[in-house]
């Protein structure tokens, strides 16, 4: 094999070790995920794993932005479809954000929401990444309004939202819960949507 197949080998191990890890940290929090389990889903031996990463923490903190890479591409696309189909992009966030599909799945949502409670007790370089995360849905959000003023209000709201629907249950109280902040949302932040309706 030569150096640069190895290398493109190793990156795609990489890969598909980071992409087991984001899916874990975010269905079972950090204290859930091991490194045994991780190659073992990922398909690798456990003693690969230190050719990859120098600690179990480097791994969390990769798989955390890889998570948050993931989500943020997810969102966005769901959002640019709301939008072709004639919703504001305040609209398009709020109803992608707190859509009822991410009260059975966080595995795939959001890791802020998903992580948000674990992670000022994380290691340094845990806290760095999932500061970045809160600064990316931040940024997200503030694009979306009109008035990135609010975008720290709205984006509390959306994720302590999320974190307290999955709280009830992938059931009734916790769908009538997120339908419920949805509303308030766009009836609070959606100017456009608000303009229309005056008319």
């Amino acid at each position: 094999m030569t150096g640069n197949s190895r290398s493109a080998q190793k990156e795609i191990s990489r890969n598909r070790i980071l992409d087991v890890a984001a899916k874990a940290i975010r269905r079972d929090g950090y204290a859930g995920v091991g490194v045994a389990d991780v190659m073992s889903k990922a398909g690798l031996t456990h003693g690969g794993f230190y050719a990859h990463f120098e600690s179990r923490e480097m791994m969390l903190a990769a798989a955390l932005e890889r998570a948050g890479e993931l989500g943020a591409e997810v969102l966005a696309s769901r959002i640019a479809d709301r939008c072709a189909n004639g919703d504001t992009a305040v609209a398009a966030l709020v109803e992608t954000y707190l859509a009822d599909a991410n009260l059975a799945s966080p595995e795939m949502g959001c890791p802020v929401a998903a992580l948000a409670s674990e992670m000022p007790r994380q290691a340094d370089q845990l806290r760095d990444a999932s500061c970045r995360q809160v600064q990316g849905l931040l940024k997200m959000v503030k694009a979306a309004l009109p008035s990135g003023s609010a975008a720290a209000v709205m984006a509390s709201t959306m994720v302590g939202a999320l974190q307290l629907a999955r709280t009830l249950g992938n059931n009734a109280k916790g769908k009538a819960h997120l339908a419920a902040v949805r509303k308030a949302l766009i009836d609070q932040y959606d100017i456009d949507l608000a303009d229309k309706t005056r008319r």
